[in-house]
């Protein structure tokens, strides 16, 4: 069965599938700046460390919907509480960025943030006020035309903000499906990659790392999903917390995986690479970390190396200070 749909995937077109990936910094990694928000009154400073960190940037933002008990009246707000909102912690925060780069035109470099969703719900209030807020920001967004064919990918309009979300059908049906084709799309979604079952989850974790990449992700990109998301347990078996040393089966391991998805068209992201003492910690989550310095070190070097498109961290400046100093080969 693995060589069939190994031979399948193989004969797919990909020129079509390819054709995007240098829109993004020329289709080499960029720091993805993981949890970029503040919580529990902390951390008001993320949005302003990862845009320090340089562009190209990626900034993850978890949304959800809160609704005022006493007006009644809904707004889409970064985590989980009643502040900030989505409005002024993100797009108010970069608008002197976004509208300095507008007005010098260097689409080259374009896109300069991406805006990365992680939906905390798929209520449809909270879909559909998203969705209305970046149609007030669409002159500073990346879009592309929506196809009579998903599997032809319009070729991106640039603009400094490049908007992604994530795998949920919900989401693809308000973000994509509904729109008549012709229209706009301001965000794009990722890959469904295989399932893993909820129970008994930590078994089927360790198990995703001896699976053939052809086996995680079968279907080549489409006009609305464009990238693949994945934890860090589908190179090492057990993730971050029980990583041993870094090995070349390991390297080899990442490689096909970063192959895998640029031959059907994908971006690729890993989260998260994190590498900190107890001492370091700014409220970043355990379960991400390997422990060390050197040790993250190991895995930022791998995941440059192999072209990661995206690389998660909580460890913004480091990671960006790291790639500086280094050369990267060509993709």
């Amino acid at each position: 069965m693995r060589l069939v749909l190994a031979a399948v995937v193989a004969a797919l077109p990909v020129c079509a599938q390819t054709g995007s990936l240098d829109f993004l910094n020329h289709n080499r990694p960029v720091v993805d700046a993981h949890n970029c928000y503040p919580y529990e009154g902390r951390w008001a400073d993320r949005i302003d460390r990862a845009l320090s960190a340089g562009f190209p940037v990626a900034i993850e933002q978890d949304v959800a919907w809160y609704v005022d008990p006493k007006t009644g009246k809904g707004r889409v707000v970064v985590h989980h509480g009643a502040e900030p909102t989505l409005r002024d912690y993100f797009f108010e925060r970069v608008r002197r960025i976004v509208e300095k780069a507008l007005a010098e035109n260097d689409r080259a470099r374009w896109p300069l943030i991406v805006l990365h969703f992680d939906f905390k719900s798929n209520a449809r209030p909270l879909l559909e006020a998203v969705w209305n807020l970046l149609g007030e920001y669409q002159d500073w967004i990346t879009t592309a035309v929506k196809t009579a064919d998903p599997h032809k990918l319009a070729p991106f309009d640039p603009k400094p903000l490049l908007a992604i979300t994530e795998d949920s059908d919900a989401q693809e049906q308000v973000f994509y499906k509904r729109l008549p084709v012709g229209a706009r799309l301001r965000l794009f979604g990722s890959a469904h990659t295989k399932a893993v079952p909820a129970k008994p989850r930590a078994r089927h974790e360790h198990l995703l790392a001896t699976l053939p990449p052809e086996e995680l992700l079968a279907s080549p990109a489409t006009d609305y999903r464009r990238w693949w998301n994945n934890s860090w347990h589908v190179v090492e078996e057990g993730g971050q917390r029980q990583a041993g040393d870094w090995t070349p089966a390991d390297d080899r391991r990442l490689r096909a995986l970063v192959d895998h998805a640029h031959r059907l068209g994908y971006w690729i992201r890993f989260y998260t690479l994190d590498g900190f003492t107890p001492a370091e910690d700014r409220g970043w989550d355990g379960q991400y970390n390997f422990g060390s310095r050197a040790a993250v070190e190991l895995r930022w070097k791998a995941a440059l190396d192999a072209g990661v498109n995206f690389i998660a961290t909580d460890q913004y400046e480091d990671l960006a200070q790291y790639a500086r100093n280094r050369v990267l080969p060509r993709p």
